[in-house]
């Protein structure tokens, strides 16, 4: 057997690659090992309860077209939409010194933050609006248009000159971390912390390794098309790709494992399963981890010695603890769906166990629960390392899961007299069901301080796509590097096509 490309795993990544390359008319095949799609953003039942294992915050997902969101703009592509459920406050902060809402408006969110400190609320402004600018900016320059070789830079010129010429004063922010921004217009150490934990949510790292275009994003966003959340959860978003890959001709096969990349004289060639089947490709694309794919699905010989060593030593994220539960709902109508809990005001926020995120999004789908009750996610970081499944590993991931059960007891306390369903995540569990190399969620490549390895690879034919190649460990991330690496493969002409298909055309303003 033939096609054009090989995608190895079905994340987000791989699917927005996978669904754009047919769109564009390739014969795409996606290859996944467990026999749901989906990658970390899958979701899965038990007993009643449908549970989101990943991503639980989105925005610019509706039907509102042009959207900014690089997934709705591969949804767009391939004719599939989501019914959402828009809602605001986007969640609560719980601080040791008090809760406060977040709000989608900034003007609103900065109301309550002068609530808590005036001056900060003011330094606050002025640090959201260097990003703001740099927003308006990027956001005329839509992701779907992007590629990742030299002929982005003809495709940038012919098609957004004024954009580019708006652009120049904003250089010198695109590559700083936001720590540099924040050093220069906040001094109140409670606003301080407050972005610290924004950009911890959002890549993985405070705001000294964050790069400034991520949160430039988010701001903007979230102000201009709010947020909402998918009905069905990230079923739905993975369901909707895997119907745009197959209304296009691309395939996908579960429970259909990759042994090797198979490579002869520095080209793929295809691959083999792990069944001893081999499909022949001059393209594949693995949507799996700069680890996993440099150790374990290519030959050591394959790779430069010093680029694989390099690559190796990429620094990951940490993993993380979850707790999925199913609950009693009664008595708690009033309940929002998005809450940060931050234990300790003396501790790091990125200490394991101090900054707990909970989700409970079957206040906005009752679909996802039986009736009278809720679904809840939550998760903190935690490292990989004293992990081993011998006899204290029950013990362990209850002792490991106390500081996520104190957090979600700040928002519903009494939880544990509420729990009809209990499971308990680790960082072997991520390691196991979602192939992850130690569980982590991506590398921790802080900004200025080294760069992303992009879709390409020193095997000609061999891309990349996913957490690993781009900043962040959000969805929009992984979409936007599979739309990157899905552009590359074709000719600019192609994607000029498509962009007018969808009527994306730069905004004013």
């Amino acid at each position: 057997m033939s096609v054009d490309v090989i995608i190895i795993g079905s994340g987000i990544g791989g699917l927005t690659a996978g669904a754009l390359l047919a769109r564009y008319g390739k014969r795409v095949l996606i290859c996944e090992s467990h026999t749901i799609a989906g990658g970390a953003a899958h979701s899965f039942d038990r007993k009643g309860f449908c549970f989101d294992s990943g991503p639980s915050f989105y925005c610019g997902l509706g039907k509102n077209r042009p959207s900014l969101n690089p997934l709705k703009q591969v949804l767009d592509a391939v004719g599939e939409s989501l019914e959402v459920v828009p809602y605001d406050p986007l969640g609560h902060y719980h601080f040791p010194e008090g809760t406060f809402p977040v709000y989608s408006n900034l003007e609103k969110y900065r109301q309550t933050i002068a609530q808590i400190t005036p001056e900060g609320a003011k330094q606050l402004e002025k640090f959201e609006q260097r990003f703001l600018d740099l927003y308006n900016c990027l956001k005329d320059i839509p992701t779907i248009a992007l590629r990742a070789d030299w002929q982005l830079f003809p495709v940038l010129i012919s098609g957004y000159l004024p954009t580019l010429a708006k652009m120049l004063p904003q250089l010198s922010v695109v590559g700083s971390p936001v720590g540099e921004l924040m050093d220069r217009e906040v001094r109140d150490p409670w606003v301080r912390r407050l972005i610290d934990l924004e950009c911890f949510l959002l890549s993985g790292l405070k705001a000294e390794g964050t790069i400034a275009p991520e949160v430039a994003f988010m701001l903007g966003e979230r102000t201009r098309a709010g947020v909402e959340y998918p009905i069905g959860g990230s079923a739905a978003i993975v369901d909707a790709l895997v119907r745009g890959l197959k209304r296009w001709g691309g395939e996908l096969r579960l429970g259909t494992h990759v042994e090797k990349i198979l490579v002869n004289s520095g080209k793929v060639t295809g691959v083999r399963l792990r069944k001893g089947e081999t499909i022949e490709a001059p393209v594949v694309i693995s949507n799996a981890t700069i680890w996993d794919t440099y150790s374990k699905l290519l030959s050591k010989e394959d790779l430069p010695p010093s680029y694989r060593k390099e690559s190796l030593n990429t620094p990951a994220v940490d993993s993380f603890m979850h707790l999925h539960l199913g609950i009693k709902a009664e008595g708690l109508e009033g309940l929002t769906g998005h809450h940060v809990v931050v234990r300790d005001a003396k501790k790091d926020i990125t200490e394991p166990g101090n900054t707990c995120m909970i989700s409970i999004p079957s206040v906005w789908d009752k679909n996802l629960a039986p009736e009278g009750h809720y679904v809840v996610h939550a998760y903190t970081l935690e490292p990989y390392e004293g992990w081993q499944r011998d006899d204290r590993y029950q013990e362990k991931k209850k002792e490991r899961s106390q500081p996520l059960y104190r957090a979600i007891e700040k928002v519903i306390p009494d939880l544990r007299s509420r729990l009809v369903l209990e499971l308990i995540g680790t960082p072997l569990t991520h390691s196991y069901f979602l192939r992850r190399d130690r569980g982590t969620y991506g590398p921790a490549i802080p900004a200025g301080k080294g760069t992303f390895p992009s879709c390409h690879t020193p095997i000609s034919g061999l891309y990349r796509v996913g957490d690993s190649t781009m900043p962040g460990i959000g969805v929009p991330a992984v979409a936007g590097s599979g739309i990157l690496c899905a552009n590359t493969l074709v000719s600019p002409q192609q994607t000029q096509e498509l962009i007018k298909d969808l009527s994306f055309v730069p905004q004013a303003g």
